[in-house]
């Protein structure tokens, strides 16, 4: 065979028929990535390789799943190389050869080959794959298949019979069986199986598939999941028996989204009884309520009552439509999901003690009815609410329930309340402690976090900054007199675990020590201090999110203030939500991010000797004070700035703070390719060349302390090549 002149390399390549068993270094073809075992085409300058279907496949492939657009194969990513390409069959990142559309549609070269040949129905290409019973893979416990999904629909694998993993590909049998959809009452078109590559959602389910086949019609771009596409169970067609509606209900596809009349919610699937005539909606299983419901919560039978007009849950205490059922014996009425409701909730935002539901509350129960989680309404007395009477803390029903529901409970759904109490979990143990009249003061403790004893000190006239939490020490600490270690005294107190009401798993967090710089995923700070991480996906929270409440009060406010989900602007720094999380005051229109929330209430600049204190408004209307005195940039008057009432200086919190506002200077670092630990320095007068880029260190920069040794380096070029060695190891992996 004459050698290949390949578009994607400088030599020409020559064909060989199988790749030697008796060579010690294996090939891995250029294209795939895979290793190179049968036949395949090689320069012999290079060692590059290529095996034959890689090198074989076309330039332009015009995919069936794909018919808008041909697909055009490139040998390197088409978009920044900071960006990492994702395989819209696979969902795994392309680092070789990638068929790529211009509607960002990416492949790898053989993912796009396979489903090709799934498309054109070559079944001699993909006939001698077997085919496994799943339940074969759950007797035998294969962990990694329990978890995998179908590529194509992206359903669990073993959920029904799949091929044989050997191929490379995780798919369903039934999914390789492309077709149009033409049974379907509730389309006028065909609908074709094709890539979704514009991530249409679903019509019945209304969710978006991250990856995989959906079935599209390409002129109306009407779109449906594989299972969705499925007949729809055998149910009435019609109903005529409710006494609640005057016309018929026809069951039909839902495409104006209109929600249910009885439990007041939009359909998750697409089918509902509706009335053309007046767009009357149920879901199916709300056309059919039972006449008797029993709960073991409640000591008396709910029995169905139909009317027609609204009325107010005495459960919940909102608004109910047309079916309600109703204690005779006690005197309520409830909706349906309202019988459930647990008496007692151990809840993430009230972790003292439980809280229970009751139905009726007395006036002078509680001092204050402002709802303990939305902070929006106060609760009405006069119907269902959850309460602690002990902290005089109260909610209402559907805030509780819908945070609850947020939480992921281990398999027993209980909350150890013995957490706090466990003394093997305690942060430190006492080594001395002195009393003051009835008051025990723990003076010197041996903390888990470090190797020396800590002592407690009321000095706080020098410039310290804390290693748990990085902020400056205005307040009682502990420090250790063999080295420049200190901690706050509530942050030497943060136990070793902890639950964190501001994540999901309801596991305890581990504190992790400052071993390292890590990033926390509540702020996105870099930090060198103490984070707590969840043991079950590994998130990360500083110590500082970790110690914020849900509600507090801010010095920069005279209200308090509350977590709440808000869009608007930011009261410190001006920037915008979007529907985030912020701290939000009930009283008037002001909010906070949570990266304002942060800002320490003193800061020092790194070429100034005083410390700068955060200022919440500008009073001064002389219009030329109303720049930064760092950047030389205008500021907001209204916006918070930090203030040296010494110097009478000015600036934006960002010029005071810098870059990275949690890295301790002084903190230790070590440095794969270098044999001395690093510290952590910020040059002030003396700018020595980074040896990594060769520029003049201006900014943090890590620094040898070993004599004789002169090393320094950028954090930000330490930063770099971290990233670059981590997608080099995903690579790999």
């Amino acid at each position: 065979m004459e050698p290949l002149q390949h578009f994607s390399h400088g030599h020409p390549l020559i064909f060989n028929e199988e790749q030697s068993h008796e060579s010690e270094e294996q090939a891995y073809c250029s294209g795939c990535g895979k290793l190179v075992s049968g036949p395949s085409f090689s320069c012999v300058e290079c060692g590059f390789y290529l095996d034959k279907k890689c090198a074989e496949a076309p330039s332009q492939l015009n995919h069936p799943f794909h018919r808008n657009h041909s697909l055009n194969l490139l040998a390197s990513s088409p978009y920044d190389a900071s960006l990492s390409i994702i395989c819209d069959f696979c969902d795994e990142i392309c680092d070789r050869f990638v068929y790529h559309c211009s509607c960002e549609l990416d492949l790898h070269i053989k993912c796009a080959l396979f489903s090709y040949n799934i498309a054109e129905k070559r079944i001699e290409e993909i006939q001698q794959i077997s085919t496994i019973d799943p339940l074969i893979s759950k007797e035998n416990g294969d962990e990694e298949l329990e978890g995998a999904e179908c590529f194509a629909c992206w359903k669990p694998l073993l959920d029904s019979v799949y091929l044989s993993p050997d191929c490379g590909f995780y798919l369903h049998a039934k999914c390789l069986d492309p077709c149009a959809v033409n049974h379907l009452p509730l389309h006028e078109h065909p609908l074709i199986l094709q890539f979704n590559s514009e991530r249409l959602s679903c019509k019945i389910c209304q969710e978006t598939q991250r990856r995989g086949f959906v079935y599209c019609c390409s002129i109306c771009k009407f779109a449906l999941h594989i299972e969705c596409g499925s007949p729809p169970p055998i149910i009435e067609d019609k109903i005529n028996h409710l006494p609640l509606h005057e016309h018929p209900l026809i069951l039909q596809f839902n495409s104006e989204l209109l929600f249910c009349k009885i439990c007041q919610e939009t359909q998750l699937r697409g089918f509902v009884y509706c009335c053309s005539i007046c767009k009357f909606a149920l879901h199916i299983e709300c056309g059919s309520p039972p006449p008797i419901i029993e709960d073991k919560s409640h000591q008396h039978p709910f029995i169905l009552f139909w009317r027609r007009v609204p009325f107010i849950c005495d459960a919940c205490g909102t608004e109910g439509n047309y079916v309600s059922y109703i204690c005779s014996t006690c005197g309520i009425i409830v909706h349906r999901k309202c019988i459930s409701l647990p008496r007692t909730l151990k809840h993430p935002w009230h972790f003292e003690h439980p809280i229970s539901h009751t139905y009726f509350l007395g006036q002078d129960k509680f001092k204050s009815w402002e709802c303990g989680i939305c902070h929006l309404k106060d609760v009405n007395s006069k119907h269902g609410s959850y309460s602690c009477s002990i902290c005089d803390y109260i909610v209402h029903v559907n805030c509780a329930i819908e945070q609850y529901n947020w939480y992921d409970f281990d398999e027993s759904g209980i909350i150890d309340e013995s957490l706090e109490e466990n003394s093997a979990l305690q942060p430190y143990s006492i080594i001395k402690e002195t009393k003051d009249g009835e008051n025990v003061i723990v003076t010197e403790i041996k903390h888990f976090g470090h190797e020396h004893n800590l002592i407690l000190s009321n000095d706080v006239k020098d410039d310290k900054c804390c290693d748990g939490c990085v902020l400056s020490i205005f307040t009682s600490y502990y420090y250790c007199s063999q080295c420049n270690f200190f901690f706050h005294k509530s942050c030497a107190e943060s136990p070793r675990k902890k639950r964190l009401w501001r994540h999901r798993h309801m596991k305890p967090h581990q504190l992790i020590t400052s071993d390292g710089i890590r990033i926390c995923d509540y702020c996105r700070n870099k930090t060198s201090g103490f984070a707590y991480t969840c043991v079950e996906c590994n998130e990360c929270c500083c110590l500082r999110c970790a110690l914020i409440s849900f509600s507090l009060k801010h010095q920069g406010h005279e209200h308090p203030l509350s977590i709440q989900k808000y869009q608007g602007l930011c009261n410190a720094c001006g920037r915008s939500f979007k529907f985030a999380y912020t701290y939000r005051c009930k009283s008037c229109n002001f909010s906070l991010h949570l990266k304002c929330m942060d800002l320490s209430h003193k800061a020092r600049h790194k070429s100034d000797v005083h410390h700068f204190i955060l200022t919440y408004r500008d009073d001064n209307d002389y219009s030329e004070s109303h720049y930064c005195d760092i950047c030389e940039e205008e500021r907001n008057p209204n916006h918070w700035f930090y203030y040296c009432a010494i110097c009478d200086t000015s600036a934006h919190p960002r010029c005071i703070i810098g870059e990275y506002p949690f890295i301790k200077l002084g903190s230790i670092y070590t440095k794969e390719d270098h044999p001395h630990p690093l510290t952590f320095v910020q040059m002030v007068y003396y700018y020595p060349e980074c040896h990594a880029c060769g520029e003049l260190c201006l900014d943090l920069a890590l620094e040898c302390k070993t004599i004789g040794c002169n090393y320094i380096v950028h954090w930000r070029c330490e930063e770099f090549s971290l990233c670059s060695s981590d997608e080099t190891d995903e690579t790999n992996e």
